[in-house]
């Protein structure tokens, strides 16, 4: 049996330059047809994270990534059956991790697609409300957060960390400014390696020292 509260996931991934979310478009009334966050009912005997487990991997295909809370959204007119509260969750993952595992698993859902955060199609319910909100806070936590290591690749040029920054901050950043902020807060750990498979001039690999990062943080 089905509560009256749903989950909503708000997963993003960096991919080509820009960022991008996770949509699925809805196989069931109402708003059939429509692209949406990933989501669904929680069963009334279920637990919180059993169901954000579940919800998130039948409406994508992807498993064990981590999800945290983000919000509660109980506005009344937010869905055309009445109130109905969703609890929306937020999960930062690498593309080459998830690439070919995005398939729902569920018939509620006809497919799950990467959109650009900037590029985002007419949305069901209060999505798009929801995904701003995130991005928000994804914004003001970004000084203290591991957010933009968590959608890069363990290995990653400065042009990409840059690129990330920019696509989560939402504005372009000077790059010889970023370039010398990034090298004074010391985390970053120039490897003796270089991209590969690239016709243009390879750029040096970097790693995030985690320790060192904390340390700055604490």
């Amino acid at each position: 049996m089905l509560s009256h509260f749903t989950v909503d996931c708000v997963i993003y991934t960096f991919h080509e330059a820009q960022l991008k979310i996770l949509l699925t478009e809805r196989n069931e009334y109402p708003y059939k047809g429509w692209w949406a966050l990933p989501g669904f009912f929680v069963e009334k005997d279920e637990e919180m994270e059993d169901a954000v487990k579940r919800i998130s991997y039948e409406n994508t295909g992807l498993k064990d990534i981590y999800l945290e809370q983000l919000a509660a959204f109980a506005g009344v007119k937010r869905h055309p059956e009445g109130r109905i509260l969703t609890v929306a969750y937020v999960a930062l993952v690498r593309y080459e991790n998830v690439k070919n595992k995005v398939k729902p698993v569920t018939s509620y859902m006809k497919q799950a697609k990467w959109y650009p955060i900037n590029h985002l199609p007419d949305l069901a319910f209060d999505h798009r409300e929801i995904i701003e909100l995130s991005v928000e806070k994804l914004k003001k936590r970004l000084s203290y957060s591991l957010a933009p290591f968590e959608l890069l690749p363990e290995k990653f040029t400065l042009t990409q960390l840059q690129q990330v920054y920019e696509a989560l901050l939402g504005e372009t950043l000077d790059k010889r400014n970023f370039r010398k902020k990034m090298n004074n807060l010391g985390y970053l750990k120039e490897l003796d390696e270089f991209q590969t498979g690239v016709s243009y001039r390879a750029a040096r690999l970097y790693k995030l020292d985690r320790r060192k990062f904390q340390k700055l943080v604490d």
